[in-house]
């Protein structure tokens, strides 16, 4: 915990393509870009003193989109997590991955373990990377998995969750300018503080998350009491 109260930040990484267009770039060059902010923020959110970043990189919805962007994804995020993750990880970072892992290749498979395994030791901060991930999805497969184990409890629901060992994030961003969650930590942001803020997500820094800490200082949170 930091002298903000902050333990846990949940960030939804929107206006990649929006930010190339705006530039001229091609959207791929938007993916690029916003793959490399999540290092740049991954440090100055750690530096802040928060232990764990969540981040939203790629949705069961995103399966969706063109062949040709989903491909360049899967390419661009096995690069990242043999590179930049593993950087990250010799900072003291710890990798972790929520989603259908299950989805994705092999060869992908196998890079996620390999990290998650690699910085498991580390505790300077986890970040949590949601790759084909979805709330509802998540939510179901935690039931299912509490029920053949017994009863279905809001603890028994929690244990099995793919974010499992993850407070609660106290604050929740979404960039771009969107004003909702899209299926974003259904189950755990039930009392997070929403934060929506017309930055592309390449832009956003550590003058924005600054920025978000100074207004969630103000704001009273009273958990339903």
């Amino acid at each position: 915990m930091n002298e903000h109260g902050v333990a846990c930040v949940g960030i939804i990484l929107d206006g990649n393509r929006r930010w190339a267009k705006a530039k001229g770039l091609p959207k791929f060059e938007g993916h690029r870009a916003g793959m490399e902010n999540v290092k740049t923020a991954t440090r100055f959110i750690r530096d802040c003193g928060v232990k764990h970043l969540i981040v939203y990189a790629f949705s069961t919805e995103n399966w969706n989109r063109e062949p040709a962007e989903v491909s360049y994804l899967m390419d661009l995020f096995r690069e990242s997590i043999e590179k930049e993750m593993k950087e990250l990880g010799k900072e003291g970072v710890r990798i972790r991955f929520a989603g259908q892992r299950e989805r994705f290749s092999p060869e992908l498979q196998q890079s996620m373990d390999t990290v998650e395994e690699e910085t498991a030791e580390n505790d300077a901060i986890t970040l949590w990377i949601c790759l084909s991930y979805g709330g509802r999805a998540e939510i179901v497969a935690a039931a299912s998995a509490a029920a053949s184990g017994g009863d279905i409890t809001e603890e028994t629901v929690s244990k099995n969750l793919w974010t499992a060992g993850m407070p609660d994030p106290d604050i929740i961003i979404r960039t771009s300018g969107e004003k909702r969650l899209s299926g974003f930590l259904t189950w755990q942001s039930v009392y997070s503080e929403l934060f929506f803020i017309d930055t592309f997500w390449p832009d956003f820094n550590k003058e924005v998350f600054d920025s978000i800490l100074a207004e969630f200082a103000l704001r009273e949170r009273r958990r339903g009491k």
